[in-house]
């Protein structure tokens, strides 16, 4: 698929990082030019895509970041909504407070909404574009020890997809969805250790303990180059009679034909 993408405009959110860094360098190396955000710049970046540093968690970062594209670039082919997190605590319903549950829904949901809002009609002037949202197995299969508001969100943004591809279909627009399960990144690591912390276990136990109760056949952590090449074949001219699909990347887990 090498040069697939060549003179696309992408954006790729949350793509200074694990899964969106892997995104942002695979489309990037199959030709596109990519626009990155997120809240901080990192050094491995070093100016190789275009950075804009926004907080998609607050409701005027999605017009600034399109308002920035479309003045520099004139249009945008490719949108790759990967900013997310679970950032709640776990141990179910009686640990969440209402600001854990409007968190994780801004961030994994209506920062998705926002920026899909913000983009379109430049996609719909010109016909064309993909829209590919980033969601998780979590959202098929959620764990309520561990991510019931994330997950919550993310089926959220499934349905939303679904909807959105269905609208806008028979207008050039292709939208998808990618679901991928355990992925080795940083954002993963952390949240072991954080389980690790809670519970006395160490690291490793902690680990196994998530791969036991999500159930992976393969038996391991999905690398984020994995997750990246399917978005890559979404966003290309290989994937063009795909639209409304969700694809999973999870090493077998969900547990459903």
């Amino acid at each position: 698929m090498y040069d697939s993408l060549k003179g696309k405009i992408a954006l790729v959110t949350g793509g200074t990082k694990g899964i969106g860094k892997a995104i942002a360098d695979k489309l990037s190396a199959s030709g596109a030019l990519v626009v990155i955000t997120a809240r901080n710049d990192v050094k491995e970046n070093s100016g190789k895509h275009h950075f804009i540093a926004a907080d998609l968690s607050q409701a005027d970062s999605a017009e600034k970041i399109a308002k920035e594209i479309l003045e520099k670039y004139g249009r945008i082919d490719i949108i790759v909504n990967n900013a997310g997190a679970n950032s709640s605590p776990g141990g179910g319903f009686s640990t969440l407070q209402d600001e854990d549950w409007f968190r994780d829904w801004e961030l994994n949901f209506m920062s998705v909404v926002r920026m899909n809002k913000a983009l379109l009609p430049a996609m719909l002037e010109r016909q064309e574009g993909v829209i590919i949202n980033i969601s998780t197995g979590a959202a098929k299969l959620p764990i309520w020890e561990m991510t019931m508001s994330y997950s919550s969100a993310k089926a959220a943004l499934n349905v939303y997809s679904k909807a959105l591809a269905n609208e806008v279909g028979s207008k050039g627009i292709r939208v998808n969805t990618v679901s991928p399960g355990v992925v080795k990144t940083p954002l993963m690591n952390e949240f072991i250790e954080n389980i690790a912390k809670q519970s006395g276990a160490s690291f490793e136990d902690s680990f196994q303990n998530i791969i036991d109760t999500v159930g992976v056949p393969l038996g391991r952590m999905a690398e984020p180059e994995e997750v990246a090449n399917i978005v890559a074949f979404l966003a290309s001219s290989e994937a063009q009679y795909i639209t409304g699909t969700n694809i999973s990347v999870d090493g077998g887990s969900l547990p459903v034909i």
